[in-house]
């Protein structure tokens, strides 16, 4: 992680574009987080990323809005969590760059139409069997 964030295949962001924040902790170190600042947040603004071609900013913008933030406060030092950080980033990234699966129409099978319709005609016999009997002759 050194020069680059990897994202995906054939895309890795400069660490120059990714703005590192440190801040106290509430997380784990005990006393030793009030006087550390531990928290490290991440935070990549998409609009101003030279790294990204155009339709993966746009899809980013719609799916991530313009800045994406990433923190980690897991570990008891910066080191480590600037690291979880930017691997949470990359993560969130990678998700929004994501396409899904084109879906294909399916219909039901012919053995998924009869357990269905046998299952109706059960039920329609437990609710019939469950009535009141008619009283013949009042």
């Amino acid at each position: 992680m050194s020069d680059g964030l990897p994202i995906a295949e054939g895309l890795e962001i400069p660490l120059s574009e990714i703005e590192l924040r440190a801040s106290r902790s509430s997380g784990p170190g005990g006393q030793h987080a009030n006087v550390t600042a531990s928290r490290v947040e991440a935070v990549f603004d998409i609009e101003a990323s030279g790294s990204l071609s155009e339709p993966q900013r746009q899809r980013l913008l719609e799916r991530l809005g313009t800045k994406v933030t990433a923190v980690s406060q897991d570990a008891r030092g910066q080191a480590r969590n600037r690291e979880l950080a930017l691997q949470r980033l990359a993560a969130k990234l990678a998700g929004g760059l994501r396409e899904p699966k084109k879906r294909r129409p399916t219909r039901p099978s012919r053995a998924a139409k009869q357990r269905r319709l046998e299952q109706k005609r059960r039920a329609g016999e437990r609710k019939r069997t469950r009535r009141r009997p008619d009283i013949e002759g009042g």
